[in-house]
Parts: structure tokens; C-alpha cells; sequence
């Protein structure tokens, strides 16, 4: 291997701040681009998409559990899968197991859920075999087709307003490699971290950074 030069550490705290604003220019872009993000049209859904859920059938609309915003992983899983029914895909897996607790995102009003063409016998089976306590719907109609996962994997993201649901941005491909914590899916949606420091448009619900956050199992207490 060439490896890089070994230097004093006066020489590499030098290299590290030359790098730090590379970096910090790198975190402004991104919360630039997550601005965007909460200024792009939506599209207003009119069909009437239907799951399969642990308890049952279920539409569109539940599978926000009363929140204003979801986000749907479609998580590639069904017959013709390398390893089929007793494994997922490995990326997909990849992701599900990088995926932080779901407490904190509710706490922003955001649901995180993913969605199969596996019925659900199979799902709960390798949820229970990986450890994973995320809620996970089987796909019975054209939602996958229609939103741009009817094959491989997809993050799409979703606002609601009464009952007008509203599709307002989508991630694919290399895009999925940064989802998993809650600070990268709330960046992907309509409402952002709804931190009063952020670029949003006016009427985004905001509050302070840090008072919001807690340990996950205090959100109760909190509220």
C-alpha cells in the first residue's frame, strides 16, 4: 500500500483544519440542499393505495399512525430475491440495520415504515430473525410501480394535510446509502428537523434545537 506520510502532530492538526473547511463548506451545502428540498412542489395523491399490515389491512393513510409526515422505504423482499423467503436483500438489510430509533423521528411528527411485496407470515419471520422493531407493510397494489420502486429499493417521502396526502420528494440508488439516521430522513422531508435555525418556508412548525431531544424512552414524559 502507498500510505499517506507520517508527520509531528503540529503538521497534522494543520492538515485537519485544512480539511475542517472542506467539510464545514460540505455541511452548508447540505443544509442548503435540504432547504430546497422543503421548497419542492408536491404532487397530490388521488388514488387509494392498500397495505397488509401485522393487524390487517391498512391504507396510505394509517400508515402515518396519526402523524403529518411518512416516510416509505421500499424495502426489496419477494420472490425472486437472492436467498428467497429467508433472506432480504442485502443492501436493503444493510439499511435496516443502520436505522436509528424510531422515537426520535416520531418526536418530529414523521413516521418511518417499509414496504414488501413479501406477505406478511415472512416479513415478521425475518424481522424477528434480524432484530428489527421497524413497521413494515406488504405492497398489494400499484404503490411500488407508481412511486418509483416496483423494482430494487427507494426512499419516498410523504406529507399529509387532513386527508389530502401529498408526495413531496424521493431518494433511489445512492441516495439510500445516507438514510438510516434521524437527522437524514427528517433533512429528506416537507418539514425538515422543524428547528427554528433552518432555511424553511414560512409556517413550517419550528422550535429551539436541543430542548426537543431526549433519550428515546423520556418522548412520553415529555409530552
Amino acid at each position: 500500500m502507498n500510505m499517506p506520510p507520517i508527520v509531528s502532530p503540529q503538521e497534522w492538526e494543520a492538515a485537519r483544519e485544512r480539511l475542517l473547511v472542506k467539510e464545514k463548506e460540505l455541511t452548508r451545502e447540505r443544509d442548503a440542499l435540504a432547504a430546497e428540498r422543503r421548497r419542492m412542489p408536491r404532487v397530490a395523491l388521488e388514488k387509494q393505495y392498500r397495505f397488509e399490515g401485522p393487524n390487517g389491512p391498512a391504507r396510505l393513510a394509517d400508515l402515518f399512525e396519526g402523524r403529518r409526515q411518512l416516510v416509505v422505504y421500499r424495502f426489496f423482499f419477494e420472490p425472486g430475491v437472492g436467498g428467497w423467503p429467508e433472506k432480504g436483500c442485502p443492501g436493503c438489510s444493510f439499511v435496516a440495520d443502520q436505522v436509528a430509533h424510531l422515537a426520535h423521528l416520531n418526536a418530529r411528527d414523521t413516521t418511518l415504515v417499509f414496504a414488501s411485496r413479501a406477505p406478511q407470515p415472512e416479513i415478521e419471520r425475518l424481522k424477528a430473525r434480524m432484530g428489527w422493531e421497524i413497521p413494515w407493510y406488504t405492497i398489494t397494489d400499484d404503490f411500488d410501480a407508481d412511486f418509483g420502486v416496483d423494482e430494487w429499493h427507494g426512499t419516498n417521502a410523504f406529507l399529509r394535510d387532513g386527508d389530502k396526502i401529498f408526495r413531496t420528494y424521493f431518494v433511489n440508488n445512492r441516495g439510500d446509502e445516507a438514510m438510516g439516521s434521524t437527522w437524514a430522513y427528517l433533512d429528506l422531508t416537507a418539514l425538515g428537523r422543524q428547528e427554528e435555525w433552518e432555511d424553511s418556508p414560512e409556517g413550517n412548525p419550528q422550535t429551539p434545537p436541543y430542548q426537543w431531544w431526549r433519550r428515546h424512552d423520556e418522548y412520553a414524559d415529555a409530552a
